[in-house]
């Protein structure tokens, strides 16, 4: 027999659990400057919203004994600061997010670390947030950190903003203090495009107008900051926004059905809608739309659906099912504004992986048009872009991309930069707009192909890259082997590193950035030499992987053949004839590879040749050995 007490409990859940689907989630962020309280001030919220069990009041009671800050008190910031890095240091370092509610509205915030070095996390945590409460510190007023953020929160799209102005206690509650902070801050972002700037002074330890308006501030007439978080009304107009679905997966269970599955970035569907397809541009209806094994009547933004489509439409993942009458763009070479989220600086003309939506696809910075001083927003020329700058950069991609500017629609109007061999996240970039002069370049159609230049030459093209230390060995190598190969009547060109700065790239130098243009150029340049039938033989440097990889994607399946001329620095010093190592070693020469600029040997070369105890003439013939080259029938002739 089921108790009354029972019932009633079932009823109070139940009747619980539906109040809380009917509320609304807001998402927001903490960030600003190192020990601003970002971590305390969200400790505070947990604890006055009752967001706290009783056994982890009591686990952080006992951690304040041990990492807290706040001597006998309870050092709230330790409910957000999960690591053992950030406990003993004091410090946010990784991205915490925490869940609360009141009656009003469901809440997950993301505290955001301060120190400039994570501030790669903070970007993250702003990405899906939809208010900012960027904090000061009371005492110190605005600072680098805070303009840092407060540029990447306006870059983000994130609209209202909360100026938490923190730890008023410490400067006595002093309103002419508050008055001149809050108008640093507005003449600092007055032409960013926030919609709405919400002063509120505060005190994140003691709970003043934290959650409820305090005492000590009679002069302060405002919201308490949870009164504000429970009424701001924040714009998502996702469903009223024109219809697109990024395809994750096809899904084709048997030969009877064919679905196309994903999450809906914006718009609504339903049975019967036209569709288009791109980048292909395959136009079909929806034949049904479902969710999970049921059928439904229409599915809006956010609901993950699989679309059955009227006709047979070639469809993979990646591509955009968007509504005809409202396409978004397509283009290959686009502007956007860049966060450089990497220790390492980014170097135009260097390849990464671009990810947009469900689209994965090589990609090249080809200029950076400028970098914002993070101060004053003043444009300043950059030829590379260091860890945390923001830049506004021209993009080109190896395929071409659906999408929205970041404007209209975060979605598919944002996306993140991997490197290739680490695959690390370095950078996140929102589309401002497609550059118009690569829509009129399209791709002219030749009648003499690659196949047939080579058949007159009687040979198969390829391209020999030669790598290595300055010294090691590979423009003697080259050399021979060209004449190997031109004394059996084969057609070749060598490409050698110092032959090519003497004209193509004569104006660069050799820091990085002017190293990755350098090696860019020459692999075109060997390209088009291999499309024309030749043999290319380049002889370069070519000190990092990314950019040896750069060049092979540009030929065809056993087009390019990696050889590296393996030789110890110790003896390329040696060899040394114009004292390059020597001047390296006393700092006359600055960025020499080997010395002060790395060498990325290769993982994996088609050929190794390890030249100490091996002869030019041997090397030459293990070469053309597993090139598949005869065997010469009488000695090498050099002809004149």
């Amino acid at each position: 027999m089921v108790r009354p007490t029972d019932e009633l409990a079932a009823h109070s859940i139940v009747s619980f659990l539906e109040s809380q689907g009917t509320k609304s989630t807001l998402r927001f962020i903490t960030c600003g400057s190192v020990d601003d309280g970002k971590s305390t001030l969200i400790g505070r919220l947990l604890f006055e919203s009752k967001a706290i069990f009783d056994d982890q009041l009591a686990s952080i009671e006992a951690d304040s004994r041990q990492y807290g800050t706040q001597g006998e008190k309870i050092d709230l910031a330790l409910l957000v600061d999960g690591l053992q890095a950030e406990r003993e240091q004091g410090i946010t370092i990784d991205v915490a997010y925490r869940f609360f509610a009141t009656n009003k509205r469901r809440f997950m915030v993301a505290d955001t670390p301060g120190h400039e070095q994570y501030t790669r996390n903070m970007a993250t945590g702003a990405s899906t947030a939809d208010v900012a409460v960027i904090l000061i510190d009371a005492r110190k007023g605005v600072l680098t950190q805070t303009r840092r953020h407060s540029r990447i929160v306006s870059m983000m799209g994130i609209r209202d903003i909360v100026l938490a102005i923190n730890k008023m206690d410490l400067i006595g509650f002093n309103q002419t203090e508050f008055d001149k902070i809050v108008a640093d801050f507005r003449a600092f972002v007055s032409d960013f495009e926030f919609s709405t700037v919400t002063a509120i002074p505060l005190s994140g330890l003691d709970g003043d107008n934290v959650l409820h308006r305090s005492a000590r501030m009679p002069w302060y007439d405002g919201p308490s900051l949870m009164d504000f978080l429970d009424t701001v009304q924040v714009s998502d107009d996702a469903v009223g926004r024109p219809f697109r679905l990024p395809i994750q997966w096809v899904n084709r269970p048997n030969l009877d059905f064919r679905g196309f599955c994903g999450r809906i970035a914006s718009g609504r569907v339903q049975p019967g809608d036209v569709i288009t397809v791109l980048p292909s541009g395959a136009q079909s209806r929806v034949k049904s739309v479902l969710s999970g094994f049921s059928d439904a009547e229409a599915a809006v933004a956010g609901d993950s659906v699989t679309l059955t489509l009227d006709d047979e439409v070639d469809i993979s993942r990646g591509d955009v099912i968007v509504a005809n009458a409202y396409r978004p763009e397509v283009a290959d070479q686009f502007e956007a504004r860049l966060l450089w989220m990497n220790e390492h600086p980014m170097a135009p003309g260097r390849q990464y992986f671009l990810k947009l939506g469900t689209r994965e696809v090589s990609a090249t910075i080809t200029e950076i048009k400028y970098r914002e001083d993070v101060n004053t927003g003043a444009r300043l020329a950059a030829k590379t872009l260091d860890l945390n700058a923001i830049a506004t950069v021209n993009l080109s991609t190896s395929a071409p991309l659906v999408f929205d500017t970041y404007r209209d629609d975060k979605g598919l109007g944002c996306f993140i930069l991997i490197d290739k061999l680490t695959c690390k996240t370095v950078g996140a970039g929102m589309i401002q707009f497609a550059l118009r002069r690569a829509r009129n370049i399209h791709w002219q159609e030749l009648e003499i192909s690659k196949e047939l230049r080579a058949e007159l030459k009687y040979q198969i093209p390829k391209c020999i890259w030669f790598t290595g230390l300055s010294g090691s060995g590979k423009s003697t190598i080259a050399n021979l082997l060209e004449k190997r190969l031109y004394a059996q009547g084969k057609h070749t060109y060598l490409l050698d590193g110092d032959n090519i700065r003497h004209g193509l790239n004569r104006d660069l130098g050799f820091i990085e950035a002017d190293r990755v243009e350098n090696i860019r150029r020459v692999a075109e340049v060997a390209k088009l030499m291999v499309d024309a039938g030749l043999i290319v033989l380049v002889s370069f440097i070519s000190p990092y992987r990314n950019e040896r990889q750069m060049a092979r994607e540009l030929f065809g399946p056993d087009e390019f053949v990696e050889v590296f001329v393996d030789t110890p620095i110790e003896e390329c010093e040696k060899r040394d004839v114009k004292g390059l190592y020597a001047k390296a070693r006393t700092g006359q020469l600055k960025n020499f590879t080997g010395i002060d600029s790395p060498y990325e040997a290769p993982a994996k070369p088609e050929i190794h040749l390890k030249t100490i105890g091996c002869s030019v003439n041997e090397c030459v013939e293990d070469i053309a050995h597993k090139l598949g080259v005869e065997p010469l029938s009488s000695p090498l002739v050099m002809y004149r």
